[in-house]
């Protein structure tokens, strides 16, 4: 029995690339419904990029010095970044526990 052909325009080459969703478009930023916030304790960090690698909306980014920082507006918070972490680096913070959150202090309705 042999394997149906796949059309060449629909075959993934050996190696290839593929490239992340983008998040850096206005209508992609989820930041302002998050509950827990991550945050990066950058001393216990060993910048593995473990969850640079493992954020599903693109949200950490690295740093000039390699640093990993999380960029609040695209952080869904659901804390896989924290839940991979072999140092523990990362942390779970209520979002309400910080000053410039205002989305939550305001009724929708």
């Amino acid at each position: 029995m042999s394997l149906p052909k796949i059309p060449k325009e629909k075959q993934l080459p050996e190696g290839g690339i593929v490239d992340s969703p983008k998040t850096e478009q206005e209508h992609m930023t989820t930041g302002g419904w998050r509950v827990l916030r991550s945050v990066i304790d950058h001393e216990k960090c060993t910048k593995c990029k473990t969850c640079w690698i493992n954020c599903p909306d693109a949200a950490i980014q690295v740093d000039e010095n390699g640093d990993m920082n999380i960029y609040l507006k695209y952080c869904k918070g659901c804390g896989i970044c924290a839940s991979v972490c072999p140092v523990g680096a990362i942390k779970r913070v209520p979002e309400l526990d910080f000053e410039e959150v205002s989305v939550y202090r305001e009724l929708p309705f």
